[in-house]
């Protein structure tokens, strides 16, 4: 006779103990997890082989004179959208497209250096142009998948992969001679490799929509002005579509959607040397500060909740901002604090 353990039936196999079962569980789950990693992985090589071949032939290179950058197609007239540093003060540059034909003419439209964007129209459309679809940068997210496309250092089609690192960012360029340059608002931030000659190409999410357009990248003045890895920065596709047609339409920028004070300035230094304000030296007439009692030898101190203590920082507090918005200027006038309810103009 055959002697039976635990109650159980004949043929029944004894039950496992509570920690038998739970490596049983973790090692399903363990070849599970292990099966759905190659799975997942390839299903995003997927997707960022499917945007590439969707996306990489509307980006265009672009040569001017002595530069070289990237652009990316707008419509199917041939117009092509680029960066205002990109064509310089060309008339006419190259452009060769993603098919690697001959390059072919193109001739500015506009140029409108304050947001560093331009459009150039081909002499002659190719069959085939392929528009690039712009999508909306309000729903850009930290952490987004991105690639950007262009030719940077001359290698044209080139794609580099990254995340959205941030968005909103104010950024102000270096002027001629170190001094300020321009600042550019609500740019978004990005991990994706920029190089020189991306700029006006195309920075990509996983749905092959452009979500913006490359234009610079930061550089590290410990390293001697290198640019700093990973840390570059895109036009939003917003104002690049704004800007874009406005200059189709019309041939040039007649709203900038950029806020302005309506003063000229220059940064001062407190007893210790430090910038501490920024003190107006003309007021434009019929200006917003002018219309809100501000006039020359006012020194401005805040924009909001931004604190200014250069020209810089009050462009970058101007440029988080838009025309007709409502704003509290702190400024002092004759060693008295003073504030000011400002309805802000837009820039030329």
């Amino acid at each position: 006779m055959i002697a039976l353990a635990c109650g159980c039936s004949p043929g029944s196999p004894a039950p496992a103990s509570q920690g038998q079962a739970r490596s049983t569980a973790e090692a399903s789950n363990q070849a599970a997890g292990r099966a759905a990693a190659p799975k997942a992985a390839s299903e995003l090589q997927d997707d960022y082989q499917n945007v590439i071949e969707n996306v990489l032939p509307s980006v265009v290179q672009i040569e001017a004179d002595d530069s070289l950058g990237s652009g990316v197609v707008y419509d199917d007239q041939g117009h092509i959208v680029t960066n205002a540093h990109v064509v310089g003060r060309e008339r006419s540059m190259r452009v060769t497209t993603a098919t690697g034909e001959q390059p072919l003419t193109a001739e500015l439209v506009f140029s409108y250096p304050e947001q560093d964007l331009a459009v150039i129209k081909l002499e002659q459309t190719p069959e085939g142009l392929k528009p690039a679809a712009f999508g909306d940068s309000g729903e850009v997210e930290v952490g987004q998948i991105v690639l950007a496309m262009g030719s940077p250092l001359g290698l044209s089609s080139s794609v580099t992969q990254g995340i959205v690192s941030a968005v909103g960012r104010a950024v102000t360029t270096s002027g001629a001679g170190g001094g300020v340059g321009t600042t550019f608002g609500n740019m978004v931030q990005t991990s994706a490799a920029i190089n020189p000659g991306n700029s006006g190409g195309a920075l990509v999410d996983l749905d092959g929509q452009v979500i913006g357009v490359p234009t610079l990248a930061a550089t590290d003045p410990e390293l001697g002005g290198s640019a700093a890895p990973g840390i570059g920065f895109a036009i939003p596709a917003s104002t690049v579509r704004s800007i874009a047609d406005q200059i189709i339409r019309d041939g040039q920028v007649t709203d900038s959607g950029r806020a302005a004070l309506g003063i000229r300035g220059r940064t001062v230094l407190n007893t210790e040397y430090q910038p501490s304000g920024v003190a107006v030296v003309e007021v434009t007439p019929g200006g917003a500060a002018a219309e809100a009692g501000l006039r020359s030898g006012d020194i401005i101190t805040r924009v909001g909740d931004k604190a200014v203590t250069t020209i810089t920082s009050l462009a970058e507090a101007l440029a988080s901002l838009r025309p007709g918005d409502t704003v509290d200027v702190e400024y002092v006038r004759g060693g008295t604090a003073r504030s000011a309810e400002v309805t802000l103009g837009e820039m030329e």
